[in-house]
Order: structure tokens, then C-alpha cells, then sequence
């Protein structure tokens, strides 16, 4: 066990030598390489066309409304054998 926790040190002043600089310049210099990176991924995005928008657009509001409508009848379905079976009636 002693061992690992001295390897991790060692590789942690390791670290701390070859990057000599102070916290604050290295917290900077990450957080420019995040937003770099953020924005090389951003420049890959293929943004759809309009018709394209358009034609997802009216895929998911029929999807939605067939979802909908399906488990609105399961509900109405199983109130009713719930009410069957309890002596509501239904």
C-alpha cells in the first residue's frame, strides 16, 4: 500500500516540476483549452435545413400525439377495469 501512495506522489511532484507555473496562469490556461475545445466541437455540427427543421418538427409532434393518445386509452382502460373489479361499476 505504501507504495501506491508514493508512486502518486511522485507523480504529482513530477506534475508540479515540469509545469512551473503558478495556479492561477494554469486554471487560465485550462479554461482557454476548454473553450477552445468547445468551440473546434461547436464547428463540427451539421446544422439542419429548414425543410429539414421543418420535417423533424411535424415527426415528433405526431409521435407525441399518437403517444398521448395511446396512453390516454390505457388509462381510460384500466380505470374502467379498476372500476370493474371494485364494484365502482365502471
Amino acid at each position: 500500500m505504501t507504495e501506491v501512495g508514493e508512486s502518486r506522489d511522485s507523480k504529482q511532484a513530477t506534475k508540479r516540476a515540469r509545469d512551473g507555473r503558478n495556479p492561477v496562469s494554469r486554471l487560465f490556461g485550462s479554461l482557454g483549452l476548454f473553450i477552445s475545445q468547445i468551440l473546434d466541437e461547436l464547428r463540427k455540427v451539421v446544422r439542419p435545413t429548414r425543410s429539414e427543421l421543418w420535417n423533424y418538427t411535424i415527426v415528433v409532434i405526431v409521435f407525441v400525439t399518437v403517444m398521448m393518445a395511446f396512453v390516454s386509452g390505457l388509462d381510460f382502460g384500466f380505470s374502467k377495469l379498476v372500476g370493474l373489479v371494485f364494484g365502482n361499476g365502471g
